[in-house]
């Protein structure tokens, strides 16, 4: 996959508040007969989408609503997103009660990419049209996985530190989501990455995707293991988490994933080197827009790449309007 500088303009300029998040347009009442067996359009010609997505509280997840929210009113669909709130075994209910309100379409950013293909396989066994935001499926799975490849996006952030001589001899720590497959990826490729490039690995403790969680692990972490040159966080969660622990005057710095304005801070304080930054609010338009195109008759893409930025202090200045 190609990585260039994400468009800012294309970007979200705020974050809006949680509660506004939940719905767009009039909600699913529940009652909707099923769709139709060729998934095209839910009970009386609607455009219905339903979106499940992993929780409300990572301005990642946000932005990439308010993508999707824009993009649903243009296209003139009903939009419906369920807050899976970490939990696996309701992101596949979630997705169950969709096929049973007749949706036309499923976006689905899951937490567990294995745990997720029943209810999506039923799903499609009834026509209907799923689209996979972040975590790419099992191939075949959905029409088009929107996002960035993850493996690929942690060895370009090895590759970039060993570039600017923050690898060979360092020794490092990882804080990191064990239940999130996709930040394995991104952890295991730029740990693969950064060893070969001559970095000493310590050891990785797991923040559950959860900030305060992060922030006692990687506290526990740089405890643990003192003198640790960086730290790699594998998402939002962990890169806020590490920032509020270790502050601005340490000396261990972060290489991570994710920017939020505490993480912008972090930059402009010094104790965060670099950040892989994506592009969640395009990943939203992305989806939705592929969505209404199949159940329009488009050919699925099958891969719609969202590049990806790697932001420090020479280029944070131009997000600091996206994380007032």
């Amino acid at each position: 996959m190609t990585y260039e500088r994400a468009s800012l303009g294309r970007l979200a300029l705020t974050m809006s508040t949680a509660g506004a998040l939940l719905l767009t347009g009039a909600c699913s009442t529940g009652n909707e007969p099923a769709a139709s067996s060729g998934g095209q359009t839910a009970a009386g010609g609607k455009c219905v989408i339903g979106m499940t997505q992993i929780n409300q509280t990572a301005a990642f997840f946000t932005q990439m609503n308010e993508g999707a929210q824009e993009a649903a009113k243009s296209a003139g669909c009903e939009l419906n997103i369920a807050n899976a709130n970490n939990d696996s075994a309701k992101q596949s209910s979630d997705i169950e009660n969709f096929v049973t309100q007749g949706v036309s379409g499923i976006i689905v950013v899951a937490i567990d990419v294995n745990g997720v293909l029943p209810a999506v396989k039923a799903a499609r066994n009834k026509g209907i049209k799923v689209v996979a935001i972040d975590a790419k499926l099992e191939e075949g799975s959905v029409e088009t996985f929107v996002g960035v490849d993850n493996e690929k996006a942690g060895k370009e952030a090895a590759d970039w530190a060993i570039q600017h001589g923050l690898v060979k001899g360092k020794k490092y720590g990882v804080v990191d989501a064990k239940n999130s497959f996709i930040q394995n990826q991104r952890e295991d490729s730029f740990r693969k990455a950064a060893d070969a490039g001559g970095a000493v690995y310590t050891q990785s403790v797991s923040g559950d995707n959860v900030q305060e969680k992060a922030a006692t692990a990687a506290q526990n972490l740089v405890t643990a293991v003192p003198n640790l040159d960086f730290v790699y966080t594998t998402g939002e969660p962990a890169t806020v988490g590490a920032t509020s622990a270790l502050g601005a005057s340490s000396k261990t710095k972060i290489i991570g994933w994710d920017l939020t304005k505490e993480v912008i801070a972090g930059i402009d304080s010094g104790v965060v080197t670099a950040v892989v930054q994506q592009n969640p609010r395009q990943e939203g338009v992305e989806a939705v827009n592929e969505l209404k195109a199949i159940l329009g008759g488009a050919t699925p893409k099958g891969f719609i790449d969202v590049p990806i930025t790697i932001v420090t202090k020479d280029n944070v200045e131009t997000y600091k309007a996206i994380f007032p």
